[in-house]
């Protein structure tokens, strides 16, 4: 694995971001302990490591261990994060965390809750995001000969937006929703090919199979993923990693994950429109041109 979301020291804007991604990867210890530093960065940054042990009812090793997960080299480090979160959050610059929608809720309340939670994860996606990864992705996909798009479920869909962009702008693009034709296409690609996997869990097995095909027959594999401990990492030359906001009854993960990778998806059709501009333009004017007449409004007297 070339690229990893660990890869650079965590800036203090993307910690709370770091934290929700990484919780459900962690053991219950290290859970408080990124918790505590979450919730209350300033009380956090005023304590010694043994300190922080003792609140959390941890041990110093977890107190370390967590810090270094959370892409600090140790302890002190993360205490230099969290006085700067702190000092953002007096500012007023720190995002808010919401409230669980609740079955009785009303439909005003819904679309607030919902706009705030869409607004956070894109905000934590974009603060978390490896931009160096990102442009090597960028790299890749523009220079590739064919580019293969893996997702299911929701992520099919968003898999299915990013390929539909990439045809309109010239390039060679496909994404399958049959796992086995995935896996079968796979197997014909190579160097100079670029296959994209899209997971939010990281260990979907019909998305981790067709991009280890790949990976093993010498494309250039990218993952889109939630996980960045997870197994499609394995098979990734570039990681590109999302957040999402906390699951619950009424919103699951496929929700919040989706509008994570929706953003990662937009920011890699751009870098490559921008990478292939001067055969991209001309691409996607042919493609409006083609598509107008199908937008031109209809006199109602022309029905039969």
């Amino acid at each position: 694995m070339k690229e990893t979301f660990g890869a650079r020291p965590t800036p203090p804007a993307a910690l709370a971001a770091k934290v929700r991604t990484l919780a459900p990867t962690m053991t219950r210890s290290m859970q408080r302990v990124a918790e505590a530093v979450a919730g209350d960065p300033a009380g956090s940054a005023a304590l010694t490591v043994t300190g922080l042990a003792e609140r959390t009812g941890t041990s110093e090793a977890t107190v370390v261990r967590t810090a270094r997960l959370l892409g600090y080299p140790g302890y002190r480090d993360l205490r230099l994060a969290l006085a700067a979160l702190a000092a953002e959050q007096a500012a007023g610059r720190a995002p808010a965390v919401t409230a669980d929608i609740a079955v009785d809720d009303p439909m005003a309340s819904v679309v607030a809750k919902l706009a705030q939670e869409e607004a956070q994860c894109l905000a934590d996606t974009a603060a978390g995001l490896d931009t160096a990864a990102l442009e090597a992705a960028v790299a890749a996909l523009a220079a590739a000969r064919r580019i293969d798009v893996y997702g299911s479920g929701a992520s099919h869909l968003v898999g299915q937006d990013l390929v539909q962009k990439l045809l309109r702008i010239g390039l060679l693009a496909h994404t399958h929703a049959d796992p086995h034709l995935a896996v079968t296409t796979a197997v014909q690609l190579g160097a100079g090919d670029v296959a994209l996997a899209l997971t939010h869990s990281g260990s979907t097995t019909d998305v981790v199979e067709p991009l280890r095909v790949a990976f093993e027959h010498g494309a250039t594999t990218i993952a889109v993923t939630g996980r960045p401990g997870g197994g499609i990492t394995q098979y990734a030359d570039h990681v590109l990693v999302t957040s999402s906001a906390r699951e619950s009854e009424l919103r699951p993960a496929a929700m919040s994950s989706r509008t994570s990778q929706l953003l990662v998806v937009d920011c890699l059709f751009i870098g490559v429109a921008q990478a292939t501009y001067d055969r991209a333009a001309p691409a996607l004017a042919a493609s409006y041109e083609a598509l107008a007449h199908r937008h031109a409004p209809h006199d109602r007297r022309d029905r039969r």
